[in-house]
């Protein structure tokens, strides 16, 4: 028979957890009222373990009525957790399933300033393949994974890049390419790095809703008809979005100006 006590205790963290996970960025401080309503506690309960959460710093309270937030301690945990993450290691799972759903080569670009680097590929099981090879960069402004990027730069972040293009360039080309890939969240680039390649390319985003880099998918056009294009463009959204997830990032995180 379990223990009572043992199984007291551990509901007794479910509520604690259930109550940290109340605060939102567009809410950060809640009365007692609102917490109830999504936390169905009776009032000497919920203050019990209010006060706990105080006392341990991950929830503080001002004013009177009082009204709570989440506090420091919350954070030192947050920073003890961004530092352990992993993320190739996060993205490779993620790559195999997107390389087993498209048949094509898979790979992780991360962001360095104004260029992109490929940081972990899984090659298409293919004879005739497409690689960009591990460890090679580019520039933000050329081909599906770097565009994937600068589309959703910070406006002025964004604006220093366009202002270091080489004078080779077309400008309104690119600012076309970058506001379809902004419209779209992903971006299909033809023949742009490889002759007779076509890549797609879809943003991920860290904890702090900053766009860190790209997830894409490459392979010869020879093989590849406008269905592919089509699935394998889901499929790279959805894989940016599942990296974007295991490194932190929510809707509410991203910043303003992007989609």
């Amino acid at each position: 028979m379990p223990d009572a006590t043992a199984s007291k205790n551990v509901r007794a963290v479910e509520r604690a957890i259930d109550i940290l996970e109340c605060f939102l960025p567009e809410k950060p401080w809640m009365s007692v009222l609102d917490i109830q309503r999504k936390v169905p506690l009776s009032r000497p309960t919920l203050y019990r373990l209010l006060q706990t959460l105080i006392a341990k710093g991950l929830v503080r309270a001002e004013g009177d009525p009082q009204r709570f937030a989440l506090d420091f301690g919350v954070g030192r945990i947050a920073h003890s957790w961004i530092a352990g993450i992993d993320v190739v290691a996060l993205a490779r799972p993620i790559l195999e399933e997107l390389r087993t759903a498209t048949g094509e080569t898979t790979a992780f670009f991360l962001r360095r300033g104004d260029i992109k680097q490929c940081v972990a590929e899984l090659a298409s099981p293919h004879v005739l393949a497409i690689s960009r090879g591990l460890g090679e960069t580019d520039h933000l402004w050329r081909g599906a994974s770097g565009k994937a990027i600068l589309a959703f730069l910070a406006d002025n972040e964004a604006a220093d890049v366009m202002r270091r293009l080489p004078k080779s360039i077309n400008k309104t080309a690119l600012a076309a390419d970058v506001g379809r890939a902004r419209a779209d969240g992903y971006f299909v680039s033809r023949g742009e790095v490889f002759v007779g390649a076509i890549a797609i390319a879809a943003p991920y985003f860290d904890h702090t809703g900053r766009v860190a880099g790209s997830v894409g998918v490459f392979g010869p056009d020879a093989r590849l008809d406008e269905r592919w294009v089509v699935r394998a463009a889901a499929c790279v959204v959805k894989s940016a979005s599942e990296l974007s997830t295991a490194c932190g990032h929510t809707a509410s995180t991203r910043k303003p100006g992007t989609k």
